[in-house]
């Protein structure tokens, strides 16, 4: 088996890239980059840790919940989680991020490349309060890179596609596979995590 150890060696294995793969990357957010991350409810966001740990996490709510400040810079907050804070902690390590915006029923994706930094400003997250409720921090977010990602990942895998989804039914619930993986005593049930879920979505 042989290994690509070289830029070289993985171009001879591929096309040239396309004039208008090559071009399409912007400095800065157009009006189509805004309309995209104004109708996105969900967002990926990529960190990695001083010495190159990696993590992706999903970051979800309503439609605009990431604000266009300007044409170079976002910001996204932080609403209740697992309070891991793996993402936060790698951005003190290493700003780099990497973030891509996805629309329910639309095959393209919005990539952004930039630098982030961890605020607590009282206006920052007051602008970001949902119910009242404000985040305990926001990224600020300074884009570097921005452009459209064509469909074909998601017409191969025919993500928004009805027929294509799978029946929750098929995996146990996530407390019954985190009774398996990490020994709980017991597996809360569906039904009280989405509860607990609700009472502190914010």
């Amino acid at each position: 088996m042989s290994r690509i150890e070289t830029v070289e060696q993985l171009r001879s294995h591929y096309k040239a890239v396309s004039p208008r793969a090559a071009q399409k990357v912007l400095s800065k957010l157009d009006p189509h980059c805004r309309r995209f991350i104004g109708l996105s409810p969900f967002v990926m966001l990529a960190t990695s840790s001083r010495d190159g740990a990696l993590d992706v996490t999903p970051r979800g709510d309503l439609p605009g919940f990431v604000q266009v400040a300007d044409e170079t810079t976002l910001i996204l907050p932080d609403r209740p989680g697992n309070n891991r804070l793996d993402s936060l902690t790698n951005i003190l390590e290493n700003p780099g991020i990497g973030l891509i915006f996805l629309i329910p029923g639309v095959d393209e994706t919005l990539r952004i490349n930039g630098t982030a930094e961890i605020r607590v400003d009282e206006d920052l997250r007051r602008a970001s309060a949902v119910e009242g409720k404000l985040p305990t921090s926001v990224l600020r977010i300074s884009v570097r890179e921005a452009y459209l990602h064509c469909a074909k990942a998601f017409m191969r895998s025919r993500l928004w596609d009805p027929e294509a989804q799978v029946e929750r039914s098929v995996l146990p619930t996530l407390g019954q596979m985190l009774k398996d993986q990490i020994g709980l005593a017991e597996a809360e049930s569906q039904e009280a995590m989405l509860a607990r879920f609700q009472h502190a979505m914010y």
